[in-house]
C-alpha cells in the first residue's frame, strides 16, 4: 500500500513537461505546477508571439507572468524523495536484469533512480543526494535512468547536445550550430522538447477520444452481435420445427399418394383379370364348338349329317365386352405431372426463402460499412468473374470464351424454350446473383453496348424488357462519342472520352453502382445512389447498329 501511495505521489508531483519530480516547482496563473526551468525554457520560446500559454490547458497570459518558487511543494518533493528508497522493499532496489544500475555502487549495485546529463552517470537514490545539496549541481539535468546517455552527447565534439536543427531535424551541440549548422533554424533543445510536448499532449487527447469513440462502437457491436445470435437462434430453432412438419407433410402425401396408386392399380388390375377370364371362358367355349363342327363336317353319311346338324344348338351372340386399348404408360401419367408440379411450385417457395435470407441487413452493415475503392488494385481485390446465362440470352446472340462473351450472330441460335429468355431485346443476364460488394470488367470490342445490372424478373419481352427502360434495371450504354445513364425510362447523357473496357463497382447493401473507365488507373463516369430490394445480376446488351460481329465480353481479370 506504501509503495503504491508513493507511486501516486510521484506523478502528482512530476512536471508534465520533463516527467521528472518537480525541480524549483512554480504555480502559473492557471494552477498548473512546473518545474521553473522548464516552463521557462517553455516561454522562451514564445518570446516572438508576445503572449505565453500554459502547455497542458493552453490558457494564454499578457504579459508574461512573473515566477516565484513553490515552497510547499518544493518541501513535499523533497520529503518523497527522501522517504521513497525507504519504503520501497529491500529485492526492489538492488538493479536486475533490464535495469539501469547506479554507476556508483560497488559490490551489488543499486537501481539507479536518475541520470545525469551533464554527468553522464546514472545514480541511486543515496548517491543522488549530492545533486539535491550541493549547489555546485544544482545546473545539472536529471532525467530517469537511461542506459543511453552518451547518445546526449556529440559524438564529433564531445559536448551535450542542447540545441535542436529545425532544418535537419536532428539534436546538436553549440559547436555544431557554429559550423555546419550555421545559418539553420536552431532553438534549445527544451524549447523544442516543450512545443513537441503540446503537440504530443494533443495527439494523446485525440487519442484518447478515439479510444472512446471505438470502445463505444466495440459496445455496440457487441450487443449488435448478441441480437444477431439471438435472432438467428430463434430462427433456426422456428425453421427446424417449420422445416419438420413440412417434411411430415411431405411424407404422408407420398404416403397417401402412393396408398392411392396401389388401390387404384388394385382396381384397374382386379378389372383386367375379370375382364380375361370371361375372354378365356369365352374362348374354350368356341374351341369346343369348333371341334364340334369339325367332326361333324367330316361325316361321310349324308342323312347322319343332316340328322345331326339339325340338333345342333344356335350359336351364341358373342359377349360385348368393351374396347380394350394398351396405354400402359399412360395410366399414372396424370399422377407424375402433378407430382412435377407441386416439386416445382415447392422448389420456387425455397428458393424465395433463400432469396430474403440473402436480403436480411441489419444495423451491423451500417457499423461495418467499407470505403470504396480508390485503386484498381484495390477494385480487383473484389473481382467477381461472371458467366452468362444461356437460358436468358437473346437467340440473336451466341455465347463463346466460356459464357463470357455475347456476339450478334449471323444467323438465329437454335436455343430451347425458356421462360427466361429475352425475346426481343439482344441481352443476356450472368448466372450469378449479387448481393454483396462486387466488382468486375466488360470489354465492348469497340462496339455500342449496354452495361447493366438487374433484378432476375425483369421484362423479358416488349420495350420494358430493355435494360434501363423499367425501375428494374440500370444501364451505362456506350457510344462512340458518349455515355448516357438509363433507370427506369430516364436518362442521362455524359460526354466523357470512350474507353474500350469499363469497370464496374457494386455495394448493394450501401446502395451503390458507380461505372469506371479503365486504363492504368480507373475513371469515374457515372456514380448511382439508390436502394436495391432484391439481388441483382450482371446484364449485358449488345446494339446491332454495327451488323453480326458486334459483341461485349465479361472480361476475366488475372
Amino acid at each position: 500500500m506504501s509503495q503504491q501511495q508513493n507511486t501516486m505521489d510521484q506523478k502528482k508531483l512530476s512536471c508534465s513537461i520533463c516527467l521528472d519530480l518537480l525541480k524549483d516547482p512554480v504555480t502559473i496563473p492557471c494552477g498548473h505546477s512546473y518545474c521553473m526551468k522548464c516552463i521557462r525554457s517553455h516561454w522562451d520560446g514564445e518570446d516572438q508571439r508576445e503572449t505565453y500559454s500554459c502547455p497542458q490547458c493552453r490558457q494564454m497570459f499578457r504579459p508574461r507572468p512573473d515566477l516565484k518558487k513553490n515552497t510547499m511543494l518544493a518541501d513535499l518533493v523533497e520529503e518523497l524523495e527522501k522517504t521513497r528508497l525507504q519504503a520501497a522493499p529491500v529485492d526492489l532496489c538492488f538493479a536486475g536484469p533490464g535495469d539501469v544500475s547506479c554507476d556508483f555502487c560497488t559490490g551489488r549495485k543499486l537501481k539507479a533512480v536518475k541520470s545525469c546529463l551533464q554527468c553522464l552517470v546514472s545514480y541511486c537514490d543515496q548517491h543522488l543526494q549530492p545533486h539535491y545539496q550541493s549547489p555546485a549541481f544544482e545546473k545539472h539535468k536529471l532525467i530517469k535512468p537511461s542506459v543511453k546517455l552518451q547518445e546526449n552527447i556529440c559524438s564529433r565534439h564531445g559536448t551535450e547536445m542542447r540545441i535542436f536543427c529545425r532544418t535537419d531535424q536532428t539534436c546538436i551541440c553549440i559547436f555544431c550550430a557554429r559550423d555546419e549548422h550555421k545559418g539553420h533554424d536552431t532553438v534549445p533543445a527544451s524549447a523544442e522538447r516543450s512545443e513537441k510536448q503540446g503537440e504530443l499532449l494533443s495527439s494523446r487527447q485525440k487519442i484518447q477520444q478515439r479510444i472512446q469513440d471505438r470502445e463505444e462502437d466495440v459496445k455496440v457491436l457487441q450487443q449488435e452481435v448478441e441480437a444477431i445470435n439471438q435472432s438467428a437462434d430463434k430462427a433456426v430453432k422456428k425453421s427446424d420445427k417449420i422445416f419438420t412438419q413440412l417434411l411430415r407433410l411431405v411424407k404422408n402425401a407420398g404416403s397417401d399418394v402412393k396408398q392411392q396408386i396401389r388401390s387404384q392399380q388394385k382396381n384397374e388390375v382386379s378389372r383386367a383379370k375379370d375382364l380375361e377370364e370371361k375372354l378365356q371362358q369365352e374362348i374354350s367355349e368356341l374351341k369346343r364348338r369348333n371341334v364340334e363342327l369339325e367332326k361333324l363336317s367330316n361325316t361321310e353319311n349324308h342323312t347322319q349329317f343332316l340328322l345331326n346338324y339339325s340338333l345342333l344348338p344356335c350359336l351364341r351372340e358373342p359377349t360385348d365386352f368393351p374396347s380394350i386399348h394398351i396405354h400402359t404408360l399412360l395410366y399414372f401419367e396424370n399422377v407424375t405431372e402433378a407430382a412435377n408440379r407441386a416439386r416445382d411450385k415447392l422448389q420456387d417457395i425455397l428458393t424465395d426463402l433463400q432469396t430474403n435470407i440473402s436480403l436480411a441487413e441489419t444495423k451491423l452493415s451500417v457499423l461495418l460499412r467499407q470505403g470504396e475503392p480508390k485503386t484498381r488494385a484495390e477494385f480487383l481485390q473484389l473481382n467477381q468473374q461472371l458467366t452468362l446465362d444461356p437460358n436468358t440470352v437473346n437467340p440473336h446472340l451466341s455465347l463463346t470464351e466460356g459464357g463470357r462473351k455475347a456476339t450478334v450472330a449471323t444467323e438465329k441460335q437454335l436455343y430451347s424454350n425458356h421462360q427466361d429468355r429475352f425475346t426481343d431485346m439482344f441481352q443476356v443476364l450472368s448466372r450469378e446473383n449479387l448481393s454483396g460488394r462486387h466488382y468486375w470488367e466488360v470489354d465492348s470490342s469497340g462496339s455500342e453496348v449496354s452495361i447493366a445490372v438487374a433484378y432476375k424478373d425483369t421484362s423479358r419481352s416488349g420495350y420494358e424488357s430493355g435494360f434501363g427502360n423499367d425501375d428494374r434495371s440500370w444501364t451505362l450504354e456506350v457510344f462512340d462519342n458518349r455515355y448516357e445513364f438509363r433507370h427506369n425510362g430516364s436518362s442521362t447523357s455524359i460526354s466523357a472520352p470512350r474507353s474500350s473496357r469499363i469497370g464496374v463497382y457494386l455495394d448493394h447493401r450501401a446502395g451503390v453502382l458507380c461505372f469506371y473507365r479503365v486504363s492504368d488507373t480507373v475513371t469515374l463516369i457515372h456514380r448511382v445512389q439508390t436502394s436495391f430490394s432484391q439481388p441483382l445480376h450482371a446484364g449485358l446488351g449488345v446494339f446491332a447498329s454495327y451488323g453480326p460481329g458486334s459483341a461485349a465480353e465479361v472480361c476475366k481479370v488475372e
